[in-house]
């Protein structure tokens, strides 16, 4: 949503991405899912917008937001997520960056 410019242009504003024999949809924005998941044969959802790491399971679907990996926002930690992908099982994990050299100064100055 803040993502504007010619070079955003291409980019869709939602994705199925098959991985092996998972299929992922990717949005920005989980408010705006445009589909119904597990209908459409939907493993994850991935999202973002609230920046805050989630994984939650519902009907069946994984959804995982892997919160934020660039400078801290609303106070939130530093984070990305892992899919592990082994035939249909998938191991998800959010893991902190706060300790990371990049992730400190990416952060200084901010409260």
């Amino acid at each position: 949503n803040n993502d504007k410019g010619p070079w955003a242009d291409a980019l869709p504003a939602s994705a199925l991405v098959p991985l092996g024999a998972v299929l992922l949809y990717v949005i920005h924005d989980l408010t705006q899912l445009d589909i119904e998941p597990a209908a459409a044969g939907v493993a994850v959802v991935v999202c973002g917008h609230s920046h805050r790491a989630l994984i939650h399971q519902r009907e069946g679907v994984m959804y995982i937001n892997p919160g934020s990996a660039g400078p801290r926002r609303f106070r939130l930690p530093i984070t990305i997520a892992q899919l592990e992908i082994s035939g249909t099982s998938i191991t998800p994990s959010v893991a902190g960056l706060s300790d990371h050299p990049r992730a400190r100064s990416a952060t200084r100055g901010t409260s």
